[in-house]
């Protein structure tokens, strides 16, 4: 029954994070935001709330490595995975804001969410405070940048359908109902899945919560991703998923830490799982530059992937802490 919880948590999530998309941005267009802000803001947030309510979840029934690991693994998948699988297909290129703003900010967050856990293993409701308003202080300054600059093509930032484009807001507003119960549901169906699962194989939440509900939680970006990149559309936006990134730190952990503090006893999330964090995100910045500026060809994405492979592999799959 573990495993049937598990996946029917994990189309929940996917079914409700799609409407309540749908939803977000049904919304802003009624309030007349910009495309850019739709993207930026009302979209990054809604995609992380499949995150935010299994950590919320994990968090207040006593799971705190879960509510960590989900957060941490899916970081360390969206890029390793969702990047280093859809660069293998079509090339990625990046913007020069990311490495700007995006990146910075990225590795900023990783930073302070290590300093903060290796200095009491606790994530305490200020530290949570902390991230959360560093998170608003981006996109603020992100905003601002893309209004001054015209930096960014507000047309890329989000395709916006015409279904959602010209909804009403009683569709609007039944596209959020279903998204908010298929999230709730889908998270707790997904924790308990998750918590059943490793009493019956013996193993730490922490290798539950980084493998299986982290890939879960990235699914939607990475099928998004692939069928992207198999369409031939248009080339992945590579700040969508640094963005992504951003917002799990910054709203997941922080919001979650201040509903209630994060107690960690797995030592393995700090010394093994958040530095393969914070490796992964600096290693693009050399990825970036060389040999080829600002692209991300198949042989840099089959190192990522590479990499994701080890790290499951080795630090995940043949430890049972």
């Amino acid at each position: 029954m573990s495993l049937f919880y598990i996946l029917l948590g994990l189309v929940l999530l996917v079914v409700g994070g799609e409407y309540l998309v749908r939803a977000s941005v049904g919304l802003s267009l009624k309030f007349r935001l910009s495309r850019i802000v739709i993207g930026m803001t009302v979209v990054s947030f809604a995609t992380s709330l499949p995150e935010l309510l299994v950590s919320i979840n994990a968090a207040l029934n006593g799971s705190p490595e879960l509510a960590l690991g989900n957060v941490v693994g899916s970081n360390i998948a969206n890029l390793a995975l969702v990047l280093g699988a859809t660069a293998i297909l079509t090339p990625i290129f990046i913007r020069r804001v990311s490495y700007k703003y995006n990146i910075p900010a990225m590795l900023l967050l990783s930073g302070l969410l290590y300093f903060f856990l290796k200095n009491d293993l606790i994530l305490s409701f200020v530290e949570g405070l902390i991230l959360f308003v560093l998170l608003i202080i981006f996109i603020y300054v992100l905003l601002k940048h893309a209004s001054q600059s015209g930096d960014i093509d507000l047309d890329e930032l989000e395709e916006i359908d015409e279904d959602t484009a010209v909804a009403n807001l009683l569709k609007i507003l039944i596209w959020l109902v279903i998204g908010g119960v298929a999230l709730w549901a889908g998270s707790e169906f997904l924790v308990d899945g998750a918590k059943e699962l490793a009493r019956q194989l013996g193993v730490s939440e922490r290798i539950i919560g980084v493998s299986i509900v982290a890939i879960g939680t990235s699914i939607p970006e990475l099928a998004a991703s692939i069928i992207s990149a198999l369409k031939k559309e248009k080339d992945l936006s590579f700040g969508n998923l640094v963005g992504s990134n951003i917002f799990n730190i910054g709203s997941v952990l922080g919001l979650t830490a201040m509903i209630k503090p994060v107690h960690i006893d797995n030592l393995k999330l700090i010394n093994v799982d958040i530095l393969w964090m914070l490796g992964i995100s600096a290693l693009i910045i050399p990825l970036a530059l060389l040999p080829t500026r600002h692209k991300i060809s198949w042989i840099k994405g089959s190192i990522y992937l590479l990499l994701y492979i080890i790290y499951m592999y080795y630090f995940v799959f043949l430890t049972k802490q």
